[in-house]
């Protein structure tokens, strides 16, 4: 390096003194470099306070040098051209001095900088010995808590109290002379008595053994006597199996089922009907069966004529008591009301069972006096599964089955006439009522073979031929919606952890290096996602609807931030999640005012399908949010640098591209193509 550096400095020394061509080291090189190492060694032997006043010593003769120059040049003598220059000498000479000056300040500054880092060094080294210090302290502070809180055996035993110890104890264990003053001795007397104790009930546990062993012998002989006999009985038992074939004993629970079922009311019994064969057809784990209260569906089955005079009379009391009180008119509406929502006694249940083992129960009921069925839920996991905070809504009642089949969110009742009887009696709407009486799904009517034309209204029958047409594909979707929302459950509960469960087959969709991580994911309600501002283009497209799940992910790189608000479709994953972007980096980027951020919306929302994953394709949502995470690194490692801005690239380039943009949008490669493992514009 001095080689290199005097190599540099040869061309100005040639200029100025006329030395030696270029290559040939002169003897006032050696000189200058002799002076530039004395210069290093006499920093050491004069301080900074001498070199100050030789610096405003310097200044002031240079300014009275240049003054008297000035002076000598007014008077414009002739004679004074010697003195001029001699003074010009003697100013250059000043200059060489402040050079000097200078250049001793900085090797004076640059070796205050090493004692600096060395101090630093040094005191980072006593910092770290001092967390050392204070880690062991910590340690030791915990074998202290340990060794206080330390717990003895005898503890956990169950003595007996004082009072019976000496009452029952012998002297020459109990010693009371002893013992009353010294709680110790106490303590190991008392340890003595019940270890004399548990001797004495150990004999007394050893014979009750030898009198088990005797009643267990006494027991094989009788067992020996009863296996003998279970041949003979096995053998009268194969002689009857004709007599029960003929009288079908086997089927004895099919035919009581069966019996009920007569006492059905036309639309379940159609369902129960349907549901069995489609059972005995297609699906051998279908369970299906009857449940209520048969006694009063029994009742209920009366001649048409005895209850019209019935009702006639309940109606001629009804006008008779509103006569007499007409303060109860309140609780009679309230009558009225049940009367009218009143369901039929017996309810038909229906068990699917899903590969994993996880069942859906369906209790079908029907509403008598509207002519319309409504169905419960309730869902049995096959194993224990923790249920994540943004996942309460996936299972629960409302929103399990909403949205079926498209528009059918069952909260309203299909049938028209419905409307006229509510009006009878005060009832607004009957979605009030769903929590109690179940979910009128027009699925539901249609699995009974109901049907309610609009255009021409006409009286309604229970038609088994509508019901057989929509089973098979209604209940491959009722699985195919608990598997799907089973799967979400299992995802929701990774990503509240900050974990993308990406499947093994779905691996290969994404580079294997990503350094953008999900630090959030929490459900929103329909109105906090109205309120987001970069959201208004779903909801003006109509991909927005108060029964659909909403859900805010965030992704986070360094200083960069990114929120993702996700539609969740009822019918995921069939209906694929829709995404909306808002980057908070340099500010706030959505797709109303950075074009990249709208084409990171297109990568989860428009090709969605590349990230499915095998059928039937559960996987979506983790794969969608991987890689909004991929295309995050993309758009923060080809965003180009400032180079105003000091320091390192906050965000290095680590992934492939062919081109970092395109097109005078400056659009950016999102596109990963695999096995290649780099990424170009679509």
């Amino acid at each position: 390096m001095s080689s290199d550096s005097s190599k540099k400095r040869k061309p100005k020394v040639i200029r100025t003194d006329g030395g030696p061509q270029e290559g040939k080291r002169s003897r006032p090189d050696a000189d200058q470099d002799a002076r530039y190492y004395s210069e290093e060694a006499e920093v050491d032997l004069r301080g900074p306070s001498k070199d100050y006043e030789l610096y405003k010593q310097t200044c002031q003769d240079l300014q009275k040098l240049m003054a008297e120059i000035q002076e000598l040049k007014s008077k414009g003598n002739k004679d004074s051209a010697a003195e001029i220059e001699e003074r010009r000498i003697q100013s250059c000479v000043h200059f060489m001095t402040l050079k000097k000056l200078n250049r001793l300040a900085h090797i004076r500054l640059k070796k205050g900088r090493d004692q600096t880092h060395e101090a630093k060094q040094k005191v980072d080294a006593y910092h770290l010995q001092l967390q050392n210090l204070l880690y062991e302290v910590m340690h030791l502070q915990k074998e202290i808590t340990k060794c206080l809180e330390f717990k003895s055996k005898h503890e956990e035993i169950e003595l007996v109290s004082i009072k019976e110890f000496y009452k029952e104890a012998p002297a020459e264990i109990s010693k009371p002379e002893i013992t009353t003053s010294d709680p110790h001795q106490q303590t190991l007397s008392r340890l003595d008595w019940e270890l004399e104790q548990r001797k004495r009930l150990a004999e007394k546990y050893k014979e009750c053994l030898a009198n088990k062993e005797k009643i267990l012998k006494e027991i094989e002989v009788k067992k020996e006597y009863l296996s003998n006999l279970q041949p003979r009985l096995n053998s009268i038992m194969q002689a009857s199996l004709p007599v029960q074939e003929y009288l079908a004993m086997p089927f004895d629970q099919v035919h009581k089922q069966y019996e009920t079922a007569r006492h059905l009311p036309p639309p379940l019994y159609v369902l129960f009907v349907q549901a069995s064969s489609y059972g005995q057809a297609c699906d051998k784990k279908l369970a299906v069966a009857i449940e209520g209260n048969v006694e009063e569906a029994k009742a209920l089955c009366k001649p048409p004529e005895d209850s019209q005079d019935d009702e006639s009379d309940s109606d001629a009391e009804e006008e008779q008591t509103t006569k007499r009180r007409r303060p109860t008119l309140g609780v009679q509406l309230d009558d009225k009301r049940k009367e009218m929502l009143k369901r039929h006694p017996l309810s038909v249940t229906i068990d699917l069972k899903c590969k994993d083992g996880s069942v859906l129960h369906l209790t079908f009921y029907y509403l008598m006096n509207l002519n319309v069925m409504t169905v419960k839920t309730k869902v049995t996991a096959a194993a224990e599964m923790t249920m994540p905070i943004s996942a309460g809504e996936l299972l629960s009642l409302d929103s399990l089955l909403s949205c079926l089949y498209p528009g059918d969110h069952g909260k309203r009742t299909p049938n028209p006439a419905n409307q006229f009887q509510f009006d009878k009696v005060g009832i607004l709407t009957l979605s009030d009522y769903v929590t109690e009486l179940g979910h009128p799904y027009v699925w539901v009517q249609k699995l009974g073979g109901l049907h309610f034309p609009k255009d021409q209204p006409q009286p309604v029958i229970a038609d088994s031929s509508l019901s057989a047409s929509h089973m098979e594909r209604t209940m491959k979707l009722l699985k195919m919606r608990l598997e799907s929302r089973l799967a979400l459950q299992k995802q929701f509960a990774s990503l509240e952890h900050g974990i993308l469960p990406v499947s093994s087959e779905c691996q290969h969709l994404f580079p294997a290096k990503i350094v953008s991580r999900l630090v959030k994911w929490i459900a929103l309600t329909y109105e906090d996602y109205l309120e987001l501002s970069y959201t208004k283009d779903v909801v003006e497209a109509g991909l927005a609807e108060d029964t659909h799940l909403y859900y805010l992910a965030l992704i986070e790189r360094g200083t960069a931030k990114l929120q993702a608000a996700v539609v969740l479709n009822p019918g995921y994953s069939s209906v694929p999640p829709v995404f909306s972007l808002c980057l908070n980096w340099k500010g706030e980027k959505t797709n109303s005012n950075d074009d990249n951020i709208r084409a990171m919306e297109g990568e989860v929302n428009v090709y969605y399908q590349e990230l499915c994953g095998p059928k039937p394709g559960y996987q979506l949502l983790t794969n969608q949010l991987q890689h909004l995470c991929v295309v995050l690194d993309v758009y923060l490692e080809t965003e180009t640098h400032d180079n105003s801005v000091e320091g390192p690239k906050e965000f290095p380039q680590e992934k492939m591209c062919l081109r970092l943009v395109r097109g005078p949008s400056r659009m950016k490669p999102f596109k990963f193509n695999y096995p290649q493992g780099f990424f170009s514009h679509r």
